[in-house]
């Protein structure tokens, strides 16, 4: 039986994830970056952020990890809702994303709060079961091994913490994805590339990226492979974005 779900066809060209050229392609959209995440999703996104906060919420018991934090958004937001009582590190590998985050951090008042570390998603810098949450949001696609940056994450999350991945998605009502995907690839690209001017075109990359990258349950599976248990996903304004939480599994007994 033929499927009624349209296919998504992608330029491969566009999807070339070594990490220089990520590295390079976030560096160079770091001046524009905030304000065309905000601009482009209608603010939307800051609402995303706060509902994962609220969903997968610091439980008072060890440090909390933002992987691939870029410029700081969902460390910041897990600071606000922790009231600056929880330890946050924001990691992320693209040395000018992680200047505006400090930046940031101070305009906000969580300087020496939030220590942020310049690492690859693919080999952490932390011990084993040493955050009680680990997140990231709209990063793990971008890593060059998203299976491998999964592993990390659940390498590092305390044995009973959680993993919380948000990521954009693919709406499943046909109406909605039809314009969503018209408004995704020739809306969206046009505005960013015009301001934020990139060299690596980035505002191409973000669609293609997005509609090559397995999401619902696809996504649930890669976490239960990775070793987490009672996975769930919530998905976000009709489905563009969706919040998948995994929960790394006691520590055995003797």
């Amino acid at each position: 039986m033929q499927s009624l779900t349209p296919r998504v066809v992608v330029n491969p060209t566009l999807l070339d994830k070594r990490e220089v050229r990520i590295q390079r392609m976030f560096g160079q959209i770091a001046p524009w970056y905030d304000f065309l995440n905000h601009f482009l999703s209608l603010n939307i996104d800051r609402r995303w952020r706060t509902k994962t906060a609220k969903l997968v919420p610091a439980n008072g018991r060890g440090p909390i990890l933002d992987l691939c934090t870029g410029t700081g958004d969902l460390a910041m937001t897990y600071d606000k809702a922790c009231h600056g009582k929880a330890t946050i590190i924001g990691a992320d590998f693209c040395h000018e994303m992680l200047v505006r985050a400090i930046d940031k951090s101070r305009r906000a008042g969580s300087e020496g709060r939030i220590a942020y570390i310049e690492a690859d998603a693919q080999l952490l810098p932390f011990p084993d079961d040493h955050f009680q949450i680990v997140t990231v949001s709209f990063g793990l696609r971008n890593v060059t091994d998203p299976d491998k940056g999964l592993a990390e994450m659940v390498r590092v999350a305390q044995p009973g913490g959680r993993v919380a991945v948000l990521e954009f998605s693919k709406p499943t009502n046909r109406y909605f994805r039809k314009l969503y995907l018209w408004y995704f690839r020739n809306v969206l690209p046009r505005i960013g590339q015009l301001l934020s001017r990139s060299k690596e075109s980035a505002y191409q990359y973000l669609p293609a990226s997005v509609l090559q990258f397995p999401d619902g349950e696809a996504m649930a599976q890669k976490m239960r492979d990775c070793g987490l248990t009672a996975v769930t996903y919530y998905p976000f304004t009709f489905g563009i974005a969706t919040l998948y939480v995994g929960e790394k599994p006691p520590a055995a007994t003797a």
